[in-house]
């Protein structure tokens, strides 16, 4: 018997109906899984950053500091990077990463589902975010434009933000943002900070060891970095290698020899640094009054210095060494900051006013005070060459005779009287000028003052460099007024320089990070008094190194002038001194301006040394040379002891330096200024 025709229909069509049936049965959770995404989709889409923000990359970056000869010698930051061009990061360093990062980085559009399913059954199991199945591009929105919290919600948008970031940037942009922005550890972001950091580098000088060593650290550096943990590191450095080796970037040949190649760290690791601390910090006060906090430490300055290396090392160990021995002698413990004898260097050239070298202390870390600067001391007789060269523009000549006998000056305001008195007690009766400054006479500095008016001696200082107020009474002359090192250093800088007065420079160029100059220093020449008045200083001060207070600075072996000050009860000893080509000043003292240095611990004692062997290194090398003398000077041979020309009975006789119109004739028996002071 056949079969009914009609049966068979029907079952055919009840089977399609019941397959339809399943099929919107099926559809169903589709549909409604598609409407769950579109609707957390359509939900977090809302309120997202813009992502046109990552076409104007400004990160924060470093601000460098440089010597003289472009050595780095401080870094300020919030976060160390150091930006590249992609162009400059080798492709070894590019794959390096990205095998150990995102190896399907150039076929996927912003994220990867495969590594996100795998993700979120580990994080469901756990309870917790444990993994996060990130590609390149999502990294660089959670970096850019999100927050680094752990949270489902900030993955969704993450993911939604990457395919938006995959639509807009190319993947050699997504690259460039996330080698520059990515943190390596110690303070390093990016590539190129951390190469500098762990292996003291440029990115473009890695070798493949290297380049896995540092893509092996995002995951988390604090706990592969090879300063730390070497073993954690090289066991993550094995694993880029062999993700390297799977995806066809390396051989098996470079994957066994950057296995074994060894690795030399940057022991200086990733410091703020201060090679030269008050130097540097110096530098820092004055970028980041001038330009703002922002500039100095996130918009990468470069600051070009003045400061030369070397003489700042030789400079830093001459200082500590003379203090060391001078403690030494007196056997003085630290106080209870951890201080103790304290002192400062500066070195100047005289001709430019470049700054070369200079210390503030003998421990940047337990005070950061700059001594050379900021502190103001008591000059003592180191003040006392302001005084003799406004005497030279006063008629004076150095061999001038004043008389060194006893005096009293009364204070008709306080209703005192003064009488000074010199260092060792003594009077020696009619000395010329050049014995005065050379022995370093108080009576008579005194008395020239008086002679000169306080008001004319003051507004010479002025001229010379002296900014700080000077006290207006006869106790100048005897550096009563306290002055910082540097005004001081500068003043003789005058001298130096025939005449010449220059401002310190300590900054050359300062730089933006688009290579507009916004700051250039160059030397401000201007003559302030005449070479023939600066010259005839320096003679007397060399007479001062040669016969004077000042003899210790003969063991530098080459013409140098300077002078000593020490104040009372040896609270401050100072030396000033120059040779042609640099001027340098020493102070010694505690912080305490009454604690006194100890017994016989002269400016010739306890700073001169510390001048003398700084100077030996900073002039290693160079050509000995002598002050040239300018025109309008002329020499005569003097009677030193009456100041008169030479006879055939002087005893000694000495070539004196004068003006052309201030020679003395062949008849001339008496200096027009003795009589006035042989009281």
């Amino acid at each position: 018997m056949q079969p009914m025709k009609g049966n068979s229909s029907t079952k055919r069509k009840k089977n399609i109906s019941r397959a339809k049936f399943i099929s919107i049965i099926l559809l169903i959770p589709l549909i409604a899984l598609m409407l769950s995404i579109g609707g957390v989709y359509y939900y977090f889409r809302q309120n997202l950053p813009d992502i046109s923000s990552l076409k104007n990359y400004h990160p924060n970056i470093t601000s460098k500091f440089y010597s003289d000869e472009g050595e780095l010698i401080g870094e300020f930051y919030l976060e160390k990077r150091i930006i590249v061009p992609i162009i400059r990061i080798p492709e070894m360093v590019i794959n390096a990463f990205i095998s150990a990062e995102d190896s399907d980085f150039y076929k996927h559009k912003g994220i990867s589902p495969v590594s996100i399913i795998r993700a979120f059954f580990k994080n469901i199991r756990a309870g917790r975010i444990v993994q996060g199945g990130s590609t390149i591009t999502q990294q660089v929105t959670k970096y850019f434009l999100l927050s680094s919290e752990k949270s489902f919600s900030r993955k969704i948008k993450e993911a939604i933000l990457a395919y938006r970031v995959e639509n807009e940037l190319s993947k050699e942009n997504i690259l460039f943002l996330y080698l520059n922005q990515i943190y390596l550890g110690h303070g390093a972001y990016g590539v190129e900070s951390a190469a500098q950091n762990y292996f003291g580098k440029h990115v473009e000088d890695l070798n493949l060891a290297e380049c896995t060593m540092l893509a092996g650290l995002p995951r988390a550096p604090s706990k592969y970095s090879p300063f730390v943990n070497s073993k954690g590191a090289k066991e993550r450095q094995s694993y880029v290698l062999k993700r390297m080796l799977k995806e066809g970037y390396i051989t098996d040949k470079q994957f066994e020899q950057a296995l074994t190649t060894p690795l030399t760290f940057n022991t200086d690791e990733n410091k703020q640094i201060l090679k030269a601390p008050y130097f540097t910090e110096h530098i820092r006060r004055h970028i980041e009054g001038k330009y703002g906090s922002d500039a100095l430490y996130r918009e990468g300055l470069t600051v070009y210095t003045t400061l030369n290396l070397d003489m700042q090392n030789a400079a830093e160990i001459a200082l500590e060494s003379g203090i060391m021995d001078l403690e030494k002698r007196h056997k003085y413990q630290a106080d209870r900051q951890g201080l103790g004898v304290q002192g400062a260097l500066i070195s100047i050239d005289p001709h430019t006013g470049y700054v070369r070298a200079m210390v503030g202390g003998k421990d940047f870390k337990r005070s950061k005070f700059n001594r050379a600067i900021q502190a103001e001391r008591q000059g003592g007789s180191a003040f006392k060459p302001i005084i003799y060269a406004a005497a030279l523009d006063k008629g004076y000549t150095p061999a001038t005779v004043i008389v060194d006998s006893p005096i009293s000056y009364e204070d008709p305001i306080r209703g005192e009287t003064w009488q000074p008195r010199n260092f060792d007690g003594e009077f020696r009766g009619p000395v010329t000028l050049r014995e005065a400054l050379a022995k370093s006479i108080n009576v008579v500095t005194v008395k020239i003052l008086g002679d000169l008016g306080i008001d004319y001696a003051a507004r010479y200082a002025s001229i010379l460099g002296i900014t700080s107020p000077l006290n207006m009474d006869l106790t100048m002359a005897l550096g009563s007024s306290s002055v910082s090192l540097l005004e001081l250093t500068r003043a003789y800088a005058v001298f130096a320089a025939q005449g010449r007065i220059v401002e310190p420079i300590f900054v050359t160029r300062v730089v933006d990070q688009n290579g507009m100059v916004l700051e250039e220093n160059k030397p401000q020449v201007e003559e302030v008094i005449s070479p023939q008045t600066a010259y005839i200083m320096t003679n007397l001060l060399k007479g001062v190194v040669q016969n004077g207070t000042g003899s210790r600075a003969q063991a530098l072996g080459r013409p140098c002038a300077g002078k000593t000050g020490t104040t009372n009860n040896h609270v401050d000893a100072w030396f000033i001194g120059y040779t042609p080509e640099i001027v340098t000043g020493v102070w010694v003292g505690f912080d305490e301006g009454n604690q006194p240095l100890g017994e016989n611990e002269t400016g010739s004692q306890a700073a001169l040394p510390i001048w003398v062997q700084f100077m030996k290194e900073a002039l290693k090398g160079k050509e000995v040379v002598d002050f040239s003398v300018p025109e309008g000077i002329v020499f005569v041979n003097i009677d030193s002891k009456t100041g008169l020309p030479a006879t055939p009975n002087s005893t000694r006789i000495i070539p004196e330096s004068f003006k052309e119109d201030s020679v003395p004739p062949e008849d001339y028996r008496e200096s027009p200024q003795s009589s006035s002071f042989g009281l």
